[in-house]
């Protein structure tokens, strides 16, 4: 069963998507996280249920983060994507906290070829699980603030939080 709920963060209204797992912290595993004006975000479908009781420990996880007291999550995540698409997402979860990585370093990471970064690019930003798997701490080469789904703003707070210097 699909489950959601919204919460307020400092990013705006967050949109938590789910399905009950009896393996998950809560007993939700996370599908989507999403903004409003968020390219692909989730929206809210016909046969799902609100529940933000479900969500309560992945809510905390995130209230903690934008306090600035938990630098990474302990979050299951409902299986998604190609192959592809899954080394390029398991490479963002490997970003520490406070830092930033190029496109480039991210095909280099997962060993893909070097003609491979717009395939890397198109990955993260197919990722459905903005904040808590850190697509924001990617970066151009030059070191500037590239394409994010939620807008560039968004990722600029983002990494502000993170105290990285951009």
């Amino acid at each position: 069963m699909t489950v959601y709920t919204t919460m307020d963060s400092p990013l705006g209204p967050l949109l938590l998507v789910g399905r009950e797992s009896p393996t998950a912290q809560g007993g939700t595993a996370l599908a989507a996280l999403s903004l409003p004006g968020q390219k692909n975000g989730a929206v809210v479908q016909d046969g799902w249920r609100e529940d933000p009781d479900a969500f309560r420990e992945i809510a905390a996880q995130l209230r903690w983060y934008f306090e600035g007291r938990l630098t990474s999550f302990d979050i299951e995540y409902v299986p998604g994507g190609t192959d592809f698409r899954q080394r390029v997402w398991k490479a963002l979860e490997d970003i520490p906290y406070g830092t930033t990585l190029s496109y480039g370093e991210i095909t280099a990471r997962i060993g893909a070829p070097r003609a491979a970064v717009r395939a890397v690019g198109t990955a993260i930003g197919a990722n459905p699980l903005l904040v808590v798997r850190p697509c924001h701490r990617v970066i151009g080469a030059n070191g500037a603030l590239t394409g994010y789904a939620a807008g560039l703003e968004r990722k600029r707070q983002l990494l502000d939080l993170e105290s990285v210097p951009v």
